[in-house]
């Protein structure tokens, strides 16, 4: 079924090509033109800039390309003539070259580097810094710049990441990237250990003043890990690559969030350090809860009901702090490292009244409990991260070799207690009760790329990883004894896990030209996965190890007017994390428990993406993407129903058990639109459509198979009042949402921002408003299984007002600032 999908798309995009090519009415020449361009401060390569060449006498354009990775560029196949190039990169001030002759005697020019200045702002003494664009497309990823977003100031990571094209952000901060929540989240392109326990947790405790730019791979090559179903997502931390002592700080006050980020850079000559500290908090909010949960005795047939209602206090916090450095031994020899400490905390506190209704053995009179439930819960992490990086380049262009070791470790807590008030006991079912659950997790990664060139326009690259986890994992349960009324420890009820994981992996990849108009790259990684399972209650368990081939390729077409067709194709695997495992049993509702599953199995994926953009010379950008997702033993949560459950000693009656499962399969085809135009000088709308249909197959799970219609869009608009004010509007409707067993909640959210810049633009001021004119968005969740149906309500408030504070001081020098002028090289007026 796959095989055949992709020869279908692999046709369109050659019928797509043979199309345009046939548009082109010059005759083919054998004159070739080249050349590199690089950021004049940074002096790196300018990947995805456009390339327009054009004859000298009538300004038509007759070819065109788009630059590499590296910022190189090769025109071919032009006749005789005398030509200009332009050359134009978001961000950058658009340049020409002219007066360039093709002629028999004169058949190749290369023009050697040639560096792009970026619009100019002042920083004291100086400086220079892009005016990118919010969201930059480039040849293998999405890279969204979080300055340039007005109303992310004074919010946090998963603020930012909801105004991404293909990410899905929910109001509790659970994460989607193409429908699909199993994303592999790197810090600064390295794993975290911080993101193998509560996400939503870790992402609202990353303030947004604390991030350069987000990075979205939705086809990752085989140089990244197979880790990661629905692609990767990296989050890049502000560091100064600029001269002499600098930083930044940022504050913000709110009435639901507050935050701060404070950001230091030395840089001396050929060494550099930075240290940075930022904190978050969720003030206290408390969502109104009423759900319905109607179920049936699948033995009796007997039906029993259980209402529910009340509210749950939350909080939240956290903060992260670390410092780092990156030292140039010489020009061809580089290492850095930094060393990082995160600390999260989450609390809640639950008051219902519950009604619970059922039959009597004999069936004759219905037996009614009613009944108050206390359940306090705290959940903490901490973790240290550190990391070494070596890298060495070598006299031939573009070889490399990297070494790199990351490691983490993490500290988990968690605590449930439940207190049942005005109940007639009939079991231990109505014991109150209480859990703690410490866990600690280690991971280190430990790999080596190489890079070779075999020729101008094929590269080949190589590498090898090794990636060791190690979990531990201890539940201790305490019962209340009704005769004492202290708390004693239950032994049935506790567990204990031990949990090892060593994934070995290698990987080739070849970047090339096909038939001199395709660029190429494809590539296939091995993993070889070995694990080992220690359990308090059925000890050592036999895992057999697996391996994994994750074959990928992208095909990329660019054209002469700015057009670029892409094709790509990745297989992906999900391995459980320590969330999906850890077997703690979370009773702090006895009538709605929750635990993981030590027998999950990892989930694998196939991905078809057909992807379409156009830049116009004035501005406005077109993406279209469109992809086929099939995910095997797909990983989601699975509710089933007991009329009675046996937990150790304990038996709880009229129970819903919500753990993690691997389900049959599930099948996506979507399509993502993305536009960005700007409406005269001042205002610029984006707008983003996701849409997709989901197909699931339950498998050997019980139930029935369900398909559903998703999608979600968004609107982004900004006025810049004058140079130094300017107003932003975002709104965002997301439609329900199907999963394996129902439809999740949709919900709107819309948010207001203005930014003033003080003091030379070294300061600013910006005031946000988040949903001002709704206190609550409304949730409604229906779940259906065997024997069994809930409907649950949530009144969330998430109405806000914040303000918030920015300011970089520091003296800073960049290098290469002032560039020798070429006659033929103009920048036109902004």
């Amino acid at each position: 079924m796959l095989s055949h999908k992709l020869f279908f798309i692999l046709l369109a995009l050659l019928l797509i090509d043979g199309s345009l090519w046939a548009q082109k009415t010059e005759s083919e020449g054998t004159g070739k033109i080249s050349g590199i361009i690089l950021d004049s401060i940074s002096g790196k390569g300018i990947d995805y800039a456009s390339i327009s060449l054009s004859r000298q006498e009538d300004g038509k354009t007759v070819n065109g390309c788009t630059t590499d990775e590296k910022g190189a560029f090769e025109l071919t196949k032009i006749t005789d003539g005398t030509y200009k190039i332009l050359i134009y990169f978001m961000g950058y001030g658009t340049c020409t070259k002219g007066n360039l002759v093709i002629n028999p005697k004169n058949q190749t020019i290369t023009l050697g580097v040639i560096k792009l200045s970026s619009k100019l702002t002042s920083l004291k003494e100086v400086s220079v810094s892009a005016e990118k664009g919010v969201i930059e497309n480039k040849i293998d990823k999405m890279v969204y710049n979080v300055e340039k977003d007005l109303t992310s100031q004074g919010g946090v990571a998963s603020d930012v990441l909801k105004k991404i094209p293909q990410v899905d952000v929910d109001v509790d901060g659970n994460v989607e990237l193409q429908g699909n929540s199993n994303i592999r989240f790197l810090i600064n392109g390295k794993p975290s250990s911080i993101f193998g326990n509560n996400l939503a947790d870790v992402l609202a405790s990353i303030p947004a003043s604390q991030i350069q730019s987000i990075e979205v791979i939705t086809s990752p090559g085989a140089k990244y890990d197979a880790e990661g179903t629905g692609g990767i997502i990296n989050i890049i931390l502000k560091k100064s690559k600029a001269q002499g002592f600098n930083g930044n700080i940022s504050l913000t006050g709110g009435t639901r969030l507050e935050n701060m980020s404070a950001n230091l850079t030395m840089r001396k000559g050929n060494f550099g350090a930075h240290a940075f500290f930022s904190g978050n908090a969720q003030l206290l909010s408390s969502p109104l809860i009423n759900s319905n949960r109607e179920s049936q005795d699948p033995v009796t047939g007997q039906y029993s009901s259980l209402v529910q209602n009340g509210t749950s206090d939350f909080t939240r916090n956290g903060y992260q702090t670390g410092i780092g450095f990156d030292w140039d031994l010489n020009s061809k020899n580089t290492l850095s490292g930094s060393l990082s400490y995160n600390s999260f905390n989450r609390v809640n506190t639950g008051i219902y009244n519950r009604q619970f209704i059922q039959p009597n053995a004999s069936g004759t009179k219905d037996t009614t409990i009613n009944d108050v439930l206390r359940t306090p819960g705290i959940y903490q992490n901490q973790s240290v991260d550190w990391s070494l990086d070596y890298k060495k380049t070598f006299e031939q262009k573009d070889r490399e070799f990297e070494l790199l070791y990351v490691s983490s470790i993490g500290n988990n807590y968690a605590y449930y207690g439940q207190k049942q008030i005005y109940l007639t006991p009939e079991s231990l079912l109505y014991n109150s009760s209480y859990g703690k659950n410490k866990g600690i997790d280690y991971e280190t990664n430990i790999s080596a790329d190489y890079t070779q060139p075999i020729s101008e326009t094929a590269l080949f690259e190589t590498g090898v990883k090794t990636v060791l986890s190690h979990i531990n994992s201890n539940s201790d349960v305490y019962l209340e004894n009704l005769a004492s009324d202290d708390y004693e420890y239950n032994l049935p009820q506790s567990s204990s896990l031990t949990y090892n994981r060593n994934v070995y992996a290698a990987y080739l990849s070849a970047t090339f030209k096909l038939l001199k108009r395709f660029d190429v790259k494809m590539g296939c990684r091995d993993e070889y996965t070995q694990t080992s399972a220690s359990f308090s209650d059925a000890g050592t368990v036999n895992i057999s190890p697996y391996n994994s081939v994750v074959p990928s390729f992208v095909i990329s077409r660019t054209f002469q007017t700015n057009q670029t067709i892409k094709l790509s194709y990745s297989h992906r695997i999900q391995r459980p994390d320590y969330g999906d495992l850890d077997p703690f049993l979370n009773a702090s509702d006895p009538k709605n428990i929750t635990t993981g599953n030590p027998d999950l199995k990892p989930e694998q994926s196939d991905k078809i993406e057909l992807g379409y953009t156009k830049v116009y010379e004035k501005g406005p950008t077109i993406n279209v993407v469109l992809f086929y997702r099939g995910n095997k033993d797909d990983i989601q949560s699975f509710m089933t129903y007991y009329p009675t459950l046996q937990i150790g000693d304990s038996i709880y009656k009229g129970v819903t058990l919500s753990t993690r499962e691997n389900i049959g399969r599930e099948d996506n085809y979507g399509a993502n639109f993305y536009v960005s135009v700007p409406a005269g000088k001042k205002i610029t709308l984006r707008s983003n459509v996701s849409l997709f249909q989901r197909y699931i197959t339950l498998g050997n799970l019980p139930g029935q198979n369900i398909s559903g219609f998703n999608y979600r869009i968004n609107l982004n608009a900004a006025y810049e009042l004058n140079h130094s004010m300017s107003i932003e509007l975002f709104g965002n409707f997301n439609s329900p949402r199907i999963n394996a067993q129902g439809t999740m909640p949709a919900f709107t959210t819309y948010n207001f921002a203005f930014r003033r810049q003080l003091f030379h633009k070294t300061a600013s001021i910006a005031l946000t408003a988040t949903n001002p004119f709704n206190e609550y968005i409304s949730q409604k969740t229906v779940l259906t299984g065997t024997d069994f149906t809930l409907i649950s309500t949530r009144q969330l408030p998430y109405r806000s007002f914040g303000i918030n504070f920015t300011y970089k001081f520091g003296k800073m020098e960049f290098k290469k600032i002032k560039e020798e002028e070429d006659p033929n090289l103009t920048t036109p007026p902004n």
